[in-house]
């Protein structure tokens, strides 16, 4: 396996182009019991039409999609990791990104590649004007560690917010980022 992986933006195009790399990241994370929006039973017709989705909000501008890609891997390279920023479209909240979709293939984590996705996440919070960054994350996953761990704010517990992919209720925990925009 290699160890040169690049973190980078991807377009609506290529986004669509390589829609099923994106799903195969998608269907590791639900395989492997993540909290991640859908249940077990989901078809990859219905991952791609995510995807689908996020294309349609980056060609609006309302979404960025950053991906890690093992450039090594084969000829043209291989997304491995995926984050979404999504600024906020309401008039009294210019200043808020959502932060979503950020996981890392079960093959390339403890890689770092989760903390550089942020450090992406939060240069293009600043390119944007944007000095809010919200999320969500199951209540105990490495998600959570994760965020603590780079001075996100959690400011929330819902018990019972999401189901996991097997449909059982979990807890999720919100959390928030202020971004120095000068940074």
């Amino acid at each position: 396996m290699s160890e040169a992986i690049v973190i980078r933006s991807v377009e609506a195009l290529e986004a669509r182009q390589r829609s099923g790399e994106l799903v195969a990241i998608i269907r590791d994370a639900v395989d492997g019991g993540s909290s991640v929006n859908f249940l077990a039973d989901v078809t990859d017709e219905v991952l791609g039409d995510f995807w689908a989705v996020v294309a349609d909000a980056q060609e609006a501008g309302r979404t960025r999609l950053f991906v890690a890609e093992d450039v090594d891997d084969h000829a043209g390279g291989r997304f491995v990791a995926t984050a979404l920023i999504m600024f906020s479209q309401k008039q009294n909240s210019p200043h808020r990104a959502d932060v979503g979709k950020m996981l890392v293939h079960s093959g390339y984590r403890r890689r770092g590649l989760a903390r550089r996705l942020l450090d992406a996440i939060e240069g293009a919070a600043r390119d944007h004007g944007r000095t809010l960054l919200m999320l969500d994350t199951e209540t105990g996953s490495a998600g959570e560690a994760l965020y603590r761990a780079n001075d996100w704010v959690a400011f929330g517990v819902v018990p019972g917010h999401a189901y996991t992919p097997d449909g059982a209720p979990k807890p999720t925990t919100f959390f928030y980022k202020v971004i120095d925009p000068q940074t």
